[in-house]
């Protein structure tokens, strides 16, 4: 895909999604890192439900110890897994205290030393809490990469990789916020449809639904 086209995808996203804000509710740092490792396997609606509870109580790694990991892992038992991420958000908050004065740090390295904290974690707390151009890759965003043709890859690091090489500048700060909505709402895994797709002249999937 040449570099027009992809300007011009990334363009008309932009003038359809607008500010493309996340869809995760959070105040600070912190919240956004614990929110993060709950979407793991989970819908953005069902974290909010459960942090909207959560964080009322525990917005910062002193208070989410003193919940204590029993109470922790009852009160996130609906986003899944609750036993694993309650564990790694105790120990999170063990580190960010010990290591980092009780804030969220803001390196790679630093982030995916934190249980729970894969690379693509990592990229939404850079991109969402410091501004910094990263693209995480979740299934929306390899799925509307792959199928239009913007970055092919064999898997999410490649898929990742090639999107920074090709992302101008200009969009990148916004590029994971318009590929994952457009994923999440339009170009869905079954029911993709077309017709509503702002990219479709764009688009180089030769089986498109109009």
């Amino acid at each position: 895909m040449d570099r027009n086209t992809v300007n011009r995808i990334y363009k008309k996203l932009s003038q359809k999604l607008g500010s493309a804000e996340s869809e995760l509710v959070y105040k600070n740092h912190f919240e956004l890192l614990i929110a993060v490792i709950l979407s793991a396997q989970s819908t953005d609606k069902t974290v909010n439900s459960v942090t909207q509870k959560l964080f009322s109580t525990s917005p910062n790694p002193d208070s989410a110890l003193l919940l204590g990991q029993k109470k922790l892992q009852e009160l996130i038992k609906p986003v899944g897994l609750s036993p694993a991420k309650s564990k790694n958000i105790i120990t999170t908050c063990e580190i960010l205290l010990d290591k980092h004065g009780g804030k969220v740090p803001d390196t790679r390295e630093e982030l995916e030393i934190l249980p729970g904290v894969g690379r693509k974690t990592a990229n939404v707390v850079l991109n969402e809490a410091f501004g910094q151009p990263t693209i995480a890759v979740d299934t929306h965003v390899f799925r509307v990469s792959n199928r239009t043709g913007l970055a092919i890859g064999k898997n999410v690091l490649e898929t990742e990789k090639e999107l920074l090489r090709v992302t101008p500048k200009k969009w990148a700060a916004k590029a994971h916020r318009y590929l994952i909505l457009h994923g999440r709402y339009v170009c869905k895994a079954k029911k993709f449809d077309c017709r509503e797709c702002v990219i479709n002249n764009e688009c180089e999937f030769p089986e498109k639904n109009f």
